[in-house]
């Protein structure tokens, strides 16, 4: 499918949503500003910003700086996750470019991102709107529940297929429902219409995971980074669960012993990520996503028929079918 509603609509919002992201950076203090704005600036989808303002709009609400500020402050948060994240994962770069920790250090970027959550914080709560206040709070806690049990998930064989959802539910999946929820209660929607679009905007983002894990095993000229990160760094995921539950009795030994001790070499990374494609697991890891995805569509099918509504559906195909 060609997404042209959503390309047009991103090409529509993007220039204003960086002009606010650029305000709001000028509005952190002055030591963590240029920090912060090397994650900040460094690119993304801007997805969890769209969505906020989509929700906004479907439910009624006009486009005013407002909204854009508020959007916004999910990608600060977003980015402040993103800088501890590159700080305890010890990772050279950051979507192509050097992480910020490699160069301002570790805890410059861990305090910088302190500051950009910090703001994001100040900003939700000079709405005056203790929902607002509420969701973003527990996305932020929730983000952190998520990134913890990683941490203890990690060079885990054994890991059971509900521990990586718990995982994902925290780290991804609970942010986009904050968007999602944060747009519909600052257009003044019932709770009814709130649970609506929260439950499309967590189906989405563990359908959105699940397909970042699946691209994960993808050919580094298509996706344009190494591939096998996740099994270099000890995660997982779905396409490794796949391939390790298809290994007769000795090679499962041996995959294990290798993933608990981070002992696989570059070869064996990329000849396992290999065998994966060729396998499709990939495939069946987004035919998984899919389920997902289904339940989002089902999640909003009862709301009002607009321009915001068509963009939100195609954005679940987007997600099915991404490349990158």
């Amino acid at each position: 499918m060609a997404l042209l509603l959503l390309k047009a609509r991103m090409a529509l919002e993007l220039p204003a949503i960086n002009r606010t992201l650029d305000t709001l950076l000028q509005e952190l203090p002055e030591p963590t500003r240029a920090a912060a704005r090397h994650t900040v600036k460094a690119g993304g989808k801007r997805l969890r910003p769209l969505l906020c303002l989509l929700c906004a709009r479907l439910m009624g609400a006009g486009a005013d700086e407002g909204l854009y500020r508020l959007a916004c402050t999910l990608e600060m948060l977003h980015a402040a996750t993103l800088m501890h994240d590159d700080v305890i994962d010890n990772a050279p770069l950051r979507r192509g470019n050097p992480a910020v920790h490699t160069v301002v250090g570790n805890t410059e970027a861990i305090l910088a991102g302190d500051a950009l959550l910090s703001t994001a914080n100040a900003c939700v709560a000079h709405f005056g709107n203790p929902r607002l206040c509420e969701v973003f709070a527990r996305a932020t806690a929730e983000t952190a529940a998520g990134e913890i049990l990683e941490l203890h998930a990690m060079h885990n064989p054994g890991l059971e297929g509900h521990e990586y959802l718990a995982i994902i539910r925290g780290k991804t999946a609970c942010l986009i429902r904050a968007a999602c929820e944060m747009g519909a209660l600052y257009a003044g929607a019932d709770e009814r219409r709130v649970a609506a679009l929260g439950a499309y905007g967590e189906a989405l983002g563990m359908a959105f995971q699940m397909v970042d894990d699946a691209l994960d095993v993808a050919d580094e000229a298509i996706i344009g980074k190494p591939t096998g990160g996740d099994l270099r760094e000890g995660k997982l995921t779905p396409p490794l669960q796949l391939y390790r539950s298809g290994l007769d009795e000795a090679q499962r030994t041996d995959f294990n012993a290798k993933f608990a001790s981070a002992g696989f070499t570059d070869e064996e990374v990329a000849s396992i990520c290999r065998k994966i494609r060729d396998l499709g697991l990939d495939d069946r890891v987004r035919d998984m996503a899919q389920g997902y995805l289904d339940q989002g569509r089902e999640a909003i099918t009862a709301l009002p028929e607009s321009g915001e509504l068509d963009v939100l559906l195609e954005i679940l195909t987007y997600v099915r079918d991404r490349k990158k």
